[in-house]
């Protein structure tokens, strides 16, 4: 790594000249946001059960069905509702149903009763059945999202403690920025909303929080020399470049590991490791091109 770090350690890239790029780009990153986060308020997104309550059933089949054969079988019984996940890798898929367990019929003797008769060629296991009440779906949901608008307030109050009050906003939109970035971009390829996914939105905002900090700390030490307002962006743009072989490096090295447990992780934790791969990328590129520009805008104006 330090030879790496050799190649890259003299860039004199015009990070502040590409502002006007990188927004148009994150324009569309938060307008994905902005609809996923509309979906999922409607319930219309692919939302865990951890989030609408109900069930959700792993179930493993030893020969191999398609999800078609299977979106078939539930259409004609009363589970017709029942939204349907590959398990990549295996025979295996989560079926989400708003069934809960009741006195009468559990929900696993439920799908028992369903499989064997519409497929009954086809032998299968059911390895997990996860119940969540519709009542603790909309505590954690709720949750869920005081604990993400509690880590922006943390955020204000240490950079501007820290820095000053024009960073510590700067900050907190681009970590807003990153949070709408992943729920776009999971929202658009269909993969499921879930706690796991919530705790890696906050991992990265801590995670790319920590990015922002390394340059705004470089730009308040760059300041202090700094002799007229027209040597503003040159000390924003020598900043950058400054830790850029540092943030490369680290995230690159962070980026190997969150990958390798994406794609060796197994079906339990892809997810999850998906979310954190997609997030250190927002999150380097928010540090660089969103973060520190939009300090220059603001900054520049109030000197």
């Amino acid at each position: 790594m330090s030879e790496f770090r050799e190649i890259i350690k003299d860039t004199q890239i015009d990070f502040v000249g590409l502002r006007r790029i990188a927004f148009v780009f994150s324009g569309v990153l938060l307008l994905l946001g902005c609809i996923a986060f509309a979906m999922i308020s409607m319930g219309k997104a692919n939302l865990s059960t951890d989030f609408t309550g109900g069930t959700s059933i792993h179930v493993q089949f030893h020969d191999t069905v398609s999800i078609a054969e299977l979106r078939n079988a539930l259409v004609g019984s009363d589970m017709h509702d029942a939204q349907i996940q590959e398990v990549s890798g295996t025979k295996g898929f989560l079926i989400k149903t708003q069934f809960v367990d009741t006195q009468k019929e559990n929900v696993q003797d439920r799908m028992n009763r369903i499989l064997p008769k519409q497929l009954p060629d086809k032998r299968y296991e059911i390895l997990e059945s996860n119940a969540v009440g519709a009542a603790v779906g909309k505590t954690l949901k709720r949750y869920a999202i005081i604990a993400t608008v509690v880590s922006f307030i943390g955020i204000v109050v240490y950079i501007a403690v820290r820095f000053n009050f024009i960073f510590g906003v700067v900050a907190t939109i681009a970590t807003f920025h990153d949070v709408l970035a992943m729920l776009g971009i999971f929202y658009i390829m269909g993969r499921e909303i879930n706690m796991l996914f919530i705790t890696a939105i906050l991992t990265v905002a801590g995670y790319s929080l920590t990015d922002t900090i390394v340059v705004f700390d470089r730009i308040r030490e760059r300041m202090v020399k700094m002799k007229s307002r027209e040597d503003f962006g040159n000390i924003v743009n020598g900043s950058i470049n400054e830790v850029l072989s540092r943030t490369i490096v680290t995230n690159l090295t962070t980026l190997l590991v969150t990958a390798a447990l994406c794609f060796l992780g197994g079906p339990v934790l892809f997810d999850f490791s998906l979310a954190l791969v997609i997030g250190i990328c927002i999150g380097t590129y928010s540090s660089i091109f969103i973060a520190s520009p939009l300090v220059f805008i603001w900054r520049r104006k109030a000197l």
